[in-house]
């Protein structure tokens, strides 16, 4: 008994040390699949906040590519006003230009006319420099109008005062021979008799008394209601 006792002891011990390890492997099991949910839990955590992260990154790349966009839309627009306004700004020049060059009306010794624009500028541009004084200048000017512009209905006013403008400078001749042109191309002109009273006074200047009588008698024969025919009697008893 105490023999059976004794042999079975170590039988009973192992069982105990089978079971004891039996729990203990069913322990760690419990304990790595714990480990496995809680890993696997903490994992699928650290998944979601990495695609959180990189949903972040998406946004901000986004962002970023929206803000750019825009950028590009406000210089595209900016670009845009400024072609806008520059088509703008060139209509309008160009309409400034083309109604700069259409004939103009204009009253010339009491009578409506059209003149080109640059056809008036050259006028007046050549009138102002005889009215500042520069005679030479002047008759240059007023010379290169009628050799443009020999139609013009400022023709005779030019012709006029071209013959002024040598008269000034005490070019008798030449100034004889512009008034002269007055009468002979332009008789119609208020000019007309105006010149003729000058063409007396450069003959006076020239001491040729005869011309200046048949000037002043033509003046008076032709135009005896212009004011320039009341001097022109004036002038004859000096003459004579």
């Amino acid at each position: 008994m105490a023999a059976f006792s004794f042999a079975s002891f170590p039988a009973h011990a192992g069982l105990f040390d089978d079971e004891e390890a039996r729990k203990a492997i069913l322990d760690l099991r419990a304990k790595i699949d714990s480990v496995q949910q809680d890993f696997n839990a903490k994992l699928a955590d650290k998944a979601a906040k990495s695609g959180t992260l990189d949903l972040l990154n998406q946004n901000e790349q986004l962002r970023q590519e929206i803000a750019g966009l825009r950028g590009q839309i406000e210089v595209l627009t900016n670009d845009l006003a400024s072609t806008q306004q520059r088509q703008k700004d060139f209509y309008i020049d160009l309409d400034n230009r083309l109604r700069n060059l259409e004939p103009k009306k204009v009253t010339v010794d009491g009578h409506e006319t059209d003149v080109e624009p640059s056809e008036q500028k050259a006028y007046e541009n050549a009138m102002a420099l005889f009215k500042n004084g520069d005679y030479k200048g002047a008759g240059a000017a007023l010379n290169d109008f009628l050799r443009r512009y020999p139609q013009s209905a400022f023709a005779a006013n030019a012709q006029y005062a071209l013959g002024n403008s040598f008269y000034v400078q005490n070019d008798y001749r030449n100034a004889l021979a512009a008034q002269q042109a007055v009468v002979k191309n332009y008789p119609n002109s208020p000019k007309a008799p105006e010149a003729l009273l000058n063409i007396a006074s450069c003959y006076a200047e020239l001491k040729d008394k005869s011309g200046a009588k048949r000037a002043l008698d033509t003046l008076i024969e032709k135009y005896p209601d212009s004011p320039s025919a009341q001097t022109a009697k004036e002038r004859l008893h000096s003459v004579k």
